[in-house]
């Protein structure tokens, strides 16, 4: 990143070819299959231009990440939601079933966000092979490489004969959120139509070499930092667990808890702001009493576990 700022005068090349051709070699596939966003969330909005109009019908899981809604709402489209099983994951016989001739886009998340939930594998690439050849179907894996070894679908074999997109970002595993890179996979002919309609330059000089030197120089440090999130999630976990806490299994960097003694997810994360930690209500989601906690560093996570017993303290003081 240092480098780069010798660079930073100039505008990066508008087909990114280095930083193509390295994410297709680890990939398996061509530079044709791939192209570049500022980060998945510009991914997410380009896609939806690229695919939706007026009219057309969308699928998505309830809850899930929102940008799916409004990106497809802004484009025309109509949404329609299909409600996750008991045990958060997706219900793909539902889903099937909601398919209708004017249905052209589904999008999944997995893990899905906010509950760090996934399907079986194999189910997910059984979905994906039965899905009929009219509906695109958008696989968003920001938070994939936080999976479980064995437990990831394998879909890049797929994207030359099945209508699927994959959505990746560095933003998570690779911790380069503020540098906004994020790529997809796709066909050829697909990734040609979103070079045409994505923003000149959408990924900075800067975001550019970031990427390229976390996939090729820092996958040691990537696993070991990956190593101690999953150490640190998992104690999060227990000790929400021993607070009362109804703790989701998840396979993210986040953790999908319902609050304790029927507590009120908005206020207590206001409560929670003001002693200086930032949590996630749930209540956008339809989850009045539960919240998505991001899984921080060591210290950052005795600090976060310090402030909410307290606040449990004082909640009970107060009944």
């Amino acid at each position: 990143m240092r480098e780069s700022l010798k660079y930073v005068n100039r505008y990066p090349e508008d087909d990114y070819v280095d930083l193509t051709a390295t994410i297709a070699a680890q990939n398996g596939v061509a530079s044709k299959n791939v192209a570049l966003g500022s980060g998945a969330g510009n991914i997410i909005e380009t896609v939806a231009r690229l695919f939706l109009d007026e009219g057309d019908e969308v699928l998505l899981a309830q809850p899930t990440y929102r940008l799916y809604r409004e990106v497809s709402t802004l484009m025309g489209a109509k949404v329609k939601e299909i409600p996750v099983k008991a045990d958060y994951t997706y219900d793909f016989t539902a889903f099937k079933a909601a398919i209708t001739p004017k249905t052209k886009l589904i999008w999944l998340c997995n893990p899905n966000n906010p509950t760090g939930a996934i399907n079986n594998p194999k189910e997910i690439e059984r979905f994906v092979d039965d899905v009929g050849d009219d509906v695109w179907i958008a696989l968003d894996e920001a938070y994939a490489d936080f999976i479980q070894s064995g437990q990831r679908a394998q879909l890049t074999s797929r994207l030359d004969h099945k209508k699927i997109v994959i959505i990746r970002t560095f933003s998570k595993y690779y911790g380069l959120a503020g540098a906004r890179v994020g790529y997809i996979l796709a066909r050829q002919q697909l990734i040609a139509a979103y070079d045409t309609i994505t923003e000149p330059f959408c990924v900075n000089r800067v975001g550019l070499f970031a990427a390229r030197a976390s996939l090729l120089m820092d996958q040691g440090e990537a696993v070991a930092v990956k190593k101690e999130l999953l150490l640190q999630r998992k104690n999060i976990s227990s000790e929400l667990a021993h607070l009362g806490f109804e703790v989701i299994p998840s396979q993210a960097n986040f953790i999908f808890a319902k609050l304790p003694a029927a507590l009120n997810a908005v206020e207590f994360c206001d409560q929670l702001i003001s002693c200086g930690v930032i949590i996630r209500a749930c209540n956008g989601w339809g989850y009045p009493q539960h919240v998505r906690i991001t899984v921080g560093k060591k210290d950052e996570n005795i600090r976060l576990l310090a402030e909410v017993k307290n606040l449990l303290r004082v909640k009970v003081e107060e009944q």
